[in-house]
């Protein structure tokens, strides 16, 4: 009979999640879409009797901003992006409606990114990591972890994959990786072919959901956090988690 071999197709692609820097999503090679959040009001803001000046119409891709109560009266001024979610979104319907089409594009050999940022409290970490129950406020992250596996598992033609990640932290110019003890002080490189890459990073082959999430899971342990006045448990580095997918084609001989 005919005996099977594996030809790899294409270099790696990978998806990046990163804390605390732009909300962008990113479609294609020179497309990049900006997206705004609205979180709701949190416990504490509410026994303040705090009162939101945000008002955001997801229709019209729309923000606006209003005067504060005290504050000399004003018209509102508003902002328009590409994506306007409101504090009524749920961590899924953020994913289907922005990040989905990115861990797509992985799976067929291109590059991703999604950026969340803005200042600390506005939610950054809640959207990429959410908690861990109840299962609706699991974070992008996490949903592409199920999306990635699910995708393998399924099978997408006569293909093989190899699924690898990574988690690093840069805290003040400091690059950390966060899958070792006192991985400090890496350093940047520029590779022709693969571009820039941080050099001595370790990454980890991970064969289904829950490797992944144990991964992750140790990341995030060694993550630098700080209380704030806005946050008592804010992270404070930029956080980077990035998944390679590598794919092969089943050729017969």
């Amino acid at each position: 009979g005919d005996e099977g071999s594996y030809t790899r197709i294409r270099p790696p692609s990978h998806i990046q999640f990163v804390d605390d820097e732009c909300a962008t999503h990113l479609r294609s090679a020179d497309c990049v879409t900006v997206v705004v959040r609205c979180r709701p009001m949190n416990p504490r803001e509410l026994k303040e009797g705090r009162r939101s000046v945000v008002e955001v119409f997801p229709e019209e891709q729309s923000v606006y901003l209003h005067r504060p109560v005290g504050f000399e009266p004003s018209p509102p001024k508003g902002f328009t992006f590409d994506v306007a979610f409101d504090e009524r979104a749920t961590q899924t319907s953020l994913y289907e409606n922005m990040a989905r089409p990115i861990v797509d594009g992985v799976l067929q050999g291109y590059n991703g990114t999604i950026f969340a940022y803005g200042q600390t409290g506005t939610g950054k970490t809640y959207t990429i990591e959410g908690f861990d129950s109840p299962s609706t406020a699991r974070g992008l992250v996490h949903h592409a972890f199920n999306h990635v596996f699910d995708a393998i598992s399924h099978g997408i033609g006569e293909k093989s994959f190899l699924v690898q990640a990574a988690y690093y932290e840069i805290y003040n110019e400091d690059i950390r990786d966060l899958l070792v003890d006192d991985a400090y002080h890496l350093e940047l490189h520029e590779h022709p072919d693969a571009g820039v890459y941080v050099k001595d990073l370790t990454t980890y082959v991970v064969k289904d959901l829950q490797e992944i999430e144990q991964v992750f899971f140790m990341g995030r342990q060694r993550r630098t956090v700080g209380e704030t006045l806005l946050n008592i448990e804010s992270s404070r580095s930029h956080a980077i988690f990035t998944i390679i997918v590598e794919s092969s084609e089943l050729s017969h001989i």
